[in-house]
């Protein structure tokens, strides 16, 4: 078996880095863009004025970050090569996303909005694997450029985990649909013109089928967005949204009628690996910096680095990174070999772990630097405040334990592997 990185991987690392040092660092330090990634400034990334929503400047400075990677031929890394991608594979992007993390925040990759020179644009993706020919027609071009996109409006406010019991109830009147319900933490509404509402068409409560995916227009009448949720970490893109007697027609079905949990859950697959990634990248860097630090910082006449209460910490952080990385990049490469739900239990061992992880390793790190380490002169609490929530967000870790005892204890089955029948 072999566990080396592909030679041309490693040689994209480099070119992304000479890329960010050309075109993202220089953007990054004009006109004082660097207001927006100084965590003492970092309510110049906050419209107060609008309810806490995204600043319209930091926006536009991601945008034109995003515009200069896809003129580079970044952006679309994981895209296929006629959409003018790279043909990207999960083991490609768990790696570039690692590395992007581990290098700090910064306009290159900053995961508070999911934001990053190499796209994670999981709404191509889908529209690729799910979409029907007029659909692809309208929607792929767009998605590509980022001049469209679509939110996900999966939870709601009384059914967070389990997505089977949601309340949201799609109708067939005549030959339209009408969608009555509510969603939650529908991120990215504030700007999204359309939003991917799950609605029961069929079945009872807990059922996997009979749920169905609507693209709906967030102009549509009876779409309000009745608040956009504060959190731990500001500004807030995350809104709840009604649906009151809001009428599609079939042309908005998206993957199939009664489906629409198979497009929820290949969502999840692969943001999570690529999230996983991500918190691990996070957790490097906060390791990293704090060894750093150890060796030039001298109470008492030494360094900290001396200290084995400094050592044994780190060295545990860092031997559950090496681990965890081994396990993301063999996770990964089975995702490209045989799918992406052939192994949904190292998926959730992946996600729930390195989740966990990061935000021992930036609390770790504020310990490690002190006073200094609390204060917003260093990202850790930052970096504390996001991650903590993929603790939640990306199926709790309750939730991911659960998937992988489900299989462990045979209460689950992992699809067969792609190209062979299950039995």
């Amino acid at each position: 078996m072999d566990l080396e990185l592909p030679a041309d991987l490693v040689a994209y690392l480099e070119e992304l880095d000479a890329f960010i040092e050309a075109e993202i660092k220089p953007l990054e330090e004009q006109d004082d863009n660097i207001r927006f990634f100084d965590h003492r400034r970092e309510d110049a990334r906050t419209d107060w004025e609008r309810g806490g929503l995204p600043n319209e400047e930091w926006e536009a400075l991601l945008a034109e970050a995003k515009r200069r990677a896809d003129a580079a031929g970044h952006y679309r890394y994981p895209f296929p090569r006629k959409y003018g991608g790279r043909d990207g594979t999960n083991l490609g992007m768990a790696v570039i996303r690692e590395h992007l993390a581990r290098r700090g925040l910064g306009l290159h990759n900053d995961l508070q909005n999911e934001h990053s020179i190499v796209g994670n644009n999981v709404g191509l993706l889908l529209m690729l694997e799910y979409g029907t020919e007029s659909q692809k027609a309208e929607w792929v071009d767009a998605l590509a450029e980022g001049r469209a996109g679509f939110a996900f409006g999966i939870t709601e406010p009384a059914h967070g985990s389990d997505a089977t019991h949601m309340e949201t109830r799609a109708e067939r009147v005549g030959d339209r649909w009408r969608i009555n319900g509510e969603k939650t933490w529908n991120t990215g509404i504030h700007k999204a013109p359309y939003d991917m509402v799950m609605a029961r068409t069929s079945g009872k409560p807990g059922d996997a089928r009979g749920i169905t995916a609507f693209l709906v227009p967030m102009d549509a009448p009876g779409v309000k967005v009745e608040e956009m949720l504060w959190t731990f970490n500001m500004p807030t893109d995350h809104g709840r949204v009604s649906f009151t007697d809001v009428e599609v027609g079939d042309d908005a079905i998206f993957g199939g009628e009664g489906r629409g949990l198979a497009v929820v859950q290949h969502f999840f697959n692969e943001n999570r690996i690529r999230q996983a990634a991500s918190s691990l990248g996070a957790a490097q860097y906060c390791i990293d910096q704090s060894v750093e630090y150890a060796k030039i910082r001298k109470p008492f006449g030494k360094a900290l680095s001396t200290n084995q209460a400094i050592q044994f910490p780190l060295v545990e952080l860092q031997t559950q990174c090496e681990m965890l990385r081994a396990l993301i990049h063999k996770t990964a490469w089975m995702m490209d070999e045989y799918g992406a739900f052939s192994v949904s239990d190292k998926v959730s061992m992946c996600n729930y772990w390195s989740n966990r992880l990061c935000c021992d390793a930036a609390d770790r790190a504020m310990q490690v630097h002190g006073g200094l380490g609390y204060s917003r002169h260093k990202p850790f609490e930052h970096i504390y405040r996001h991650h903590r929530r993929y603790r939640i967000t990306e199926g709790s870790e309750e939730i991911q334990m659960r998937r992988v005892a489900g299989y462990m204890f045979g209460f689950m089955k992992q699809r067969a592997p792609k190209g062979v029948d299950a039995d």
